[in-house]
């Protein structure tokens, strides 16, 4: 697991993890009932405080990604493909709202942004 951290970025560091791991679990590259690193040891590997590292684990526990398991450690938390669909869903819309609101600022036709849709997709 690769997780990039930026100090020269106004996001909070433990947001930075908690969203990396998020990304990790919804592109599959972490799956259901795989171990995470122990805090102290992402700590380590980050060179940050255990503190950042636990409030980044109770962050993505809350949120249902991954559940803690008392002296085995945190683990990712084994979830429906319809749940994982959702949240990605949940992430092009607010991409695709963002755009919206910048074609509405510069009076962009929902045909033409339609269009750019279109010519983005045939070129990926």
């Amino acid at each position: 697991m690769q997780i990039i951290i930026s100090n020269s970025i106004d996001t909070p560091i433990y947001e930075q993890i908690a969203s990396s791991i998020k990304e990790s679990i919804l592109k599959g590259d972490l799956v259901g009932g795989e171990a995470l690193p122990s805090i102290r040891s992402l700590a380590r590997d980050l060179r940050i405080s255990n503190i950042t590292t636990k409030r980044a684990y109770e962050e993505l526990e809350h949120d249902g990604f991954i559940t803690s398991v008392p002296g085995k450690g945190y683990f990712v938390k084994k979830k429906s493909e319809e749940f994982l669909k959702e949240e990605i869903y949940t992430k092009i819309e607010e991409k695709l709202n963002e755009v919206i609101i910048l074609a509405n600022t510069y009076n962009i036709e929902y045909s033409e942004l339609k269009e750019m849709l279109d010519t983005l997709f045939k070129e990926e």
